[in-house]
């Protein structure tokens, strides 16, 4: 099999590309501009069927001789701008993303790919209004520009389903962490700061509560869903539905570290700083066929492995 990953030398987009690599008889090709990626992630030396391309995938000259050339048969499409800070910072270059969709869709279509796995988020749900937040039943409410963009990639997948027929999964991931997390985001920013001795920041009171899921659980339940034929035509919540606080998290991060750091609190955000998160997990369970991994052991592999949270 030939699969094509987006976005490869990312924290999420790099752990499937290894898991699918790992799979008999594949072929697997990563593709990432290197804007927020880091090549090590791939650890390109241990895997022979796994190679990485410098490409843009928002310019279809770029994309397009990678198509051409590789003629992949799946295609996981997880290059994006992440990150609350950066995607409210930065709002247009979140809304280029959009040509991205369209340019891995229609080169799909044309070449004839089996199906296409798309990267949304938890961010579309926007404020709750529904617990547990659901596939089907919970609104997508949210007017942030990347939850938008998320917004649309899954509308272009069903419009591109019904005209062409092209197969489709959305993944809408929650809060995944692990070893190789960038430094930017709750979890690693906060093992970084304990690590080092500075003080853990946290906006507001840190009440606003968020769920946890080991990056293992997520690669596991979506390849479970490539290899089974699952979630075909349809959308799966991947993340864990136990929720924590942003304050409870970062006293565990403390504990655990044994850290002499202090918690500061800065002002609120004043957009993008959702109050609770909490999704409906029972499709990712099925995939599963296991318990979630808890928080705490979750945290302490992360910490066994501080090289990459140091770099």
């Amino acid at each position: 099999m030939r699969i094509l990953v987006t976005g490869g030398a990312g924290f999420i987009p790099s752990a499937i590309a290894i898991r699918l690599a790992g799979l008999p008889d594949t072929e697997v090709v990563a593709v990432d501009n290197l804007a927020t990626g880091d090549l090590r992630k791939l650890e390109l030396d241990r895997h022979s069927n796994l190679r990485f391309i410098k490409c843009d995938v928002n310019r279809f000259e770029d994309i397009s001789s990678v198509f051409y050339a590789f003629r992949p048969e799946y295609v996981f499409h997880y290059a994006a701008v992440v990150g609350v800070k950066r995607t409210t910072d930065h709002p247009v270059l979140v809304l280029h993303d959009i040509d991205g969709i369209r340019n891995v869709l229609d080169l799909c279509k044309n070449c004839g790919v089996k199906r296409v796995f798309f990267s949304s988020s938890s961010e579309v749900y926007g404020e709750p209004v529904e617990f547990p937040q659901n596939e089907h039943t919970t609104p997508l409410n949210s007017k942030l520009p990347y939850a938008i963009v998320k917004n649309i990639g899954e509308a272009f997948l069903r419009s591109y389903h019904q005209e062409f027929g092209l197969q489709y999964t959305v993944f809408r991931f929650f809060n995944t962490y692990g070893p190789k997390q960038s430094k930017d985001f709750v979890v690693s920013k906060f093992i970084r700061a304990a690590l080092n001795g500075e003080d853990i920041t946290i906006y507001g009171d840190g009440r606003q509560t968020r769920t946890f899921c080991y990056i293992d659980d997520n690669i596991e339940a979506t390849t479970n869903a490539f290899k089974n034929g699952e979630v075909v035509n349809d959308v799966a919540n991947i993340g864990n539905d136990l929720e924590t606080s942003v304050l409870e998290l970062a006293n565990l991060v403390v504990q655990l570290t044994g850290s002499r750091s202090k918690i500061v609190h800065l002002p609120p955000l004043e957009v993008g700083d959702m109050t609770r998160r909490k999704p409906d997990i029972a499709r990712m369970r099925a995939l599963l066929g296991r318990d979630l991994l808890p928080l705490r052991t979750g945290l302490e592999r992360v910490l066994a492995e501080p090289r990459f949270i140091l770099d």
